[in-house]
């Protein structure tokens, strides 16, 4: 998860952007906290993929293969 702090100038960067302007600096500190921020998120979702199972209305386990494929590669890690 990212810290506090990074969320915090995260969105700070962002109304600084719409209200006045980015300098050249905080446009590439903008650009970088973005990047680690969805790297988090992405390994977020990937490790609750690992986890996830369909189960229909009547009780049956429906999880897409693709799915059952990615949690059996991914098992060992």
């Amino acid at each position: 998860m990212l810290s506090k702090d990074k969320l915090n100038r995260i969105n700070m960067l962002a109304n600084k952007a719409k209200s006045e302007g980015l300098t050249e600096e905080e446009k590439t500190e903008q650009q970088n906290l973005r990047k680690e921020y969805l790297a988090n998120v992405r390994g977020s979702f990937k490790n609750h993929l690992k986890g996830m199972t369909v189960i229909d209305p009547a009780g049956n386990d429906v999880t897409p293969q693709k799915l059952r494929d990615y949690q059996e590669r991914n098992k060992k890690h």
